[in-house]
């Protein structure tokens, strides 16, 4: 048997779990954002989230993961338990989680070196094989991967089924990817390549008004797989493949700048936007670029909470609709999940801090609310309350629920969760040729192996307003340094000598010099409470402190309508821990985070009066 070096390389990066690059360049990007395999969190309330996400993806049964796959590919279930909710054998688009685990898997390979996710991510890659290997026997074309029947596409193409099949497809092969890219697994590239193919010899078959209708139904992110495809093979016919997804009916509108969102199903909407950015970066056409960017403005500021999050009922409504939609199923999970993808991408395009803000604010905030934090496996919340008197841990209008399970919820706010909460270093810093941007404020060593430099970022933010960044290695580069739009008086200094640079809240603060092993940043951002009024209502209002969004903590006690806040009562009462109090309806209220929210009755949005304390 002859062996050729290529074959040779390959199984040396499969066994040794190294990633596999890119074989195409994007195409107009500024700057660009670190490999997660060199970032690592080093504490707070980041790292917190993932270790409880890794727990439950260490403990989760692949056998029970795995049943709906080998069920409809006619292979032994071997005698696993089936899964309840989103994954059941009986539920229409079963099958769509599993890839959201081997992303996660795949992360905590890349980010933590975690020998157990890397292998249990390959056993399972290695196990669908066996399933795309009996579609003879089981009566499907060749390639064909999923938990339901192919039979459930046809449907959808003749207008008579509207199961969104191609938002599970999406989800295992987004899985399939980055088990490939992250790890270099060569089952999890050759697998995805026969599924890939499978959709476009599918979709070639379609005319463009087929097409055109079957869009109507939900696709995920079938853009952005196909786009990323192409990237990572260098081949133009995934980009093609990607191309067929463009929906006329959305990016038209978008392309022109014109709110259009009401109605609209938002997180079937968000992941083409991120499709279009991946498909400018693979074209290079504006119109991609146009799509992306101005539904970011749109739903950035005129159809999102305090929180970062959007969406009611899981539907946009008009813009600056605010005030009149502060209800229990607000802010789904997925929506703010796929605008960090979407904000990350357009960052590199054109790395304003502007679009840091949003993400600090998403993230600290509704992305690390959403996981139950007194849960081992971090289950997480489908929506997030912002009645008054909201109480957090709300399931889906289908199959309802409180927070997710370990087996009988597998919604799609699950899946995202954990893919999330095992990628949250994924924009901490990012780079262009000449600089070394610092985009959010979190515990955390970046290798940056371009240049031989390490950067470890220390400190309690956001308990203190103080970060220090520690170089080792030497280099010439700028280092720029995210002031947010909340923080005015910074101040920076190196080697405790403070630097005359300009630090204005909403830009990046440019350091430039020849950096040595030993130098140390040190920046104070000022904290003070702001205000965050529906923008529909500037009387109703979220109380932030810094980045953060506060709560008050009414425990068990009934919260009917908003309270009227006395802003001037507002203090902050330890300086070693984020506690505060206020009077709200001659009543002293207590003050925490939104992300500790899990488990009380608590109010985001108030009735206010008065003005803040100087």
């Amino acid at each position: 048997m002859r062996v050729t070096l290529t074959a040779i390389l390959a199984i040396i990066a499969t066994v040794a779990g190294q990633a596999a690059p890119p074989a195409a360049s994007d195409t107009g990007v500024a700057a660009h954002a670190f490999d997660i395999s060199q970032v690592v969190l080093d504490g707070g309330r980041f790292q917190q989230n993932q270790n409880r996400t890794l727990t439950y993806l260490k403990s989760v049964d692949t056998n029970r993961l795995l049943y709906v796959f080998r069920s409809t590919h006619k292979l032994s279930t071997q005698g696993a338990q089936k899964n309840g909710g989103w994954d059941a054998p009986d539920f229409p688009f079963r099958s769509h989680v599993q890839g959201h685990f081997l992303s996660a898997w795949s992360q905590c390979w890349a980010s933590l070196k975690d020998t157990e996710c890397r292998n249990r991510a390959t056993s399972f890659v290695a196990e669908l094989q066996k399933c795309q290997n009996n579609n003879q026997a089981a009566g499907f074309a060749t390639g064909y991967l999923s938990g339901f029947p192919e039979s459930e596409f046809t449907k959808v193409e003749a207008g008579q089924s509207t199961t969104v099949v191609y938002y599970a497809l999406h989800k295992t092969m987004a899985g399939l990817l980055d088990v490939w890219r992250n790890i270099g697994d060569q089952t999890a590239k050759t697998v995805l390549l026969n599924l890939a193919s499978w959709v476009d010899q599918r979709t070639a078959k379609l005319s463009y008004q087929q097409m055109q209708k079957m869009l109507g139904v939900e696709f995920g992110g079938m853009q952005d797989v196909l786009a990323d495809l192409y990237r990572q093979t260098g081949d133009k016919k995934w980009i093609t493949a990607a191309q067929r997804f463009d929906q006329a009916s959305t990016f038209d509108f978008l392309a022109q700048n014109k709110d259009q969102l009401n109605g609209l199903h938002a997180n079937t909407n968000i992941p083409k936007w991120v499709g279009a950015t991946r498909e400018y970066k693979s074209t290079g056409t504006q119109r991609y670029r146009d799509v992306a960017s101005n539904a970011w403005d749109m739903t950035v500021n005129a159809h999102s909470y305090a929180i970062g999050g959007n969406s009611q009922a899981e539907h946009f409504h008009g813009p600056n609709q605010i005030a009149g939609y502060l209800v229990n199923d607000t802010a789904e999970h997925c929506n703010t999940y796929n605008m960090l993808k979407l904000t990350r991408e357009l960052w590199t395009l054109n790395p304003s801090s502007n679009y840091m803000d949003f993400y600090e604010r998403a993230v600290m905030n509704h992305i690390l609310g959403a996981q139950d934090h007194h849960s081992d496996h971090g289950h997480i919340t489908y929506f997030s309350a912002l009645n008054p008197g909201g109480h957090r841990g709300i399931g889906p209008a289908w199959g309802g629920g409180t927070w997710s399970t370990d087996y009988n919820s597998f919604w799609c706010c699950q899946g995202s969760g954990v893919e999330q909460n095992t990628r949250l270093m994924d924009a901490i810093y990012g780079y262009d040729d000449s600089s070394l941007y610092v985009n959010l404020y979190a515990p955390s060593t970046l290798s940056w192996t371009q240049k031989n430099v390490q950067v470890k970022q220390v400190g309690d933010f956001p308990v203190s307003d103080t970060i220090a960044l520690q170089v080792s290695g030497s280099g010439s580069f700028d280092m720029k340094l995210r002031i947010p739009s909340w923080a005015d008086g910074t101040e920076i200094s190196v080697n405790g000598e403070k630097q005359s640079v300009s630090a204005v809240a909403g830009s990046y603060a440019k350091i430039s010099r020849a950096w040595v092993s030993g130098d140390k940043v040190t920046i104070r951002l000022p904290m003070k409470f702001h205000m965050i009024a529906a923008n529909d209502n500037k009387n109703i209002a979220a109380v932030a402190y810094g980045p953060l969004i506060l709560i008050g903590n009414y425990g068990s006690q009934n919260v009917n309508s908003a309270p009227t806040l006395q802003l001037g009562t507002l203090k902050r009462t330890s300086t070693t821990s984020l506690v505060f109090t206020g009077t709200a309806n001659s009543q002293t209220v207590n003050f925490i985070p939104w992300y500790d929210g899990a488990g009380i009755n608590y109010v985001t949005y108030w009735s206010i009066s008065g003005s803040l304390p100087s």
